[in-house]
């Protein structure tokens, strides 16, 4: 039987083929993807102040296809966010403290000030191109591999 390859399976290969091979590593500055989609990794920018989270990627005028931006902070919490000064559009993946997606919000409108939100019990989010997460297939239940969030509860540990 052959397998039919999808454009999202072809994305996610790229994706991952375009990132060096670390297996069984992780660094902060590598988030890893994975779900019943396929996987993805991405490099990332670490936004874990307040100063650095309110900054995140305005100004920015573009950002590489394999690579985003990752919010964490103290604990879990409510999280919104804007897109004041955002110069291109972007998907905003909201993580619990597991690692877990728990809502994807697409193609954040650049320069829009309407409060995103992304629900409760939320520990990190990944901010990358916008329509990514639909290309490569990204869904709700998602998982993410990281150091930033606690290996005791999460469910894909480093």
């Amino acid at each position: 039987m052959g397998k039919r390859v999808t454009a999202a399976g072809l994305m996610a290969a790229l994706v991952l083929l375009a990132q060096p091979a670390l297996a069984g590593e992780c660094s902060a500055d590598r988030l890893e993807l994975r779900g019943p989609w396929g996987q993805a990794q991405f490099t990332v920018e670490v936004a874990d102040s307040p100063a650095e989270r309110e900054k995140g990627l305005m100004f920015r005028e573009s950002l590489p296809r394999s690579a985003g931006m990752l919010f964490r902070y103290e604990s879990p919490r409510p999280a919104s966010f804007w897109m004041k000064n955002t110069l291109i559009p972007l998907d905003m993946l909201f993580a619990d403290e597991s690692g877990v997606v728990r809502h994807i919000h697409s193609n954040a409108i650049p320069g829009d000030t309407t409060s995103i939100k992304g629900g409760s019990g939320i520990l990190v989010v990944l901010e990358i191109n916008g329509g990514l997460a639909k290309r490569l297939g990204i869904t709700e239940g998602t998982q993410m591999r990281t150091p930033l969030v606690d290996q005791a509860v999460a469910l894909w540990p480093c």
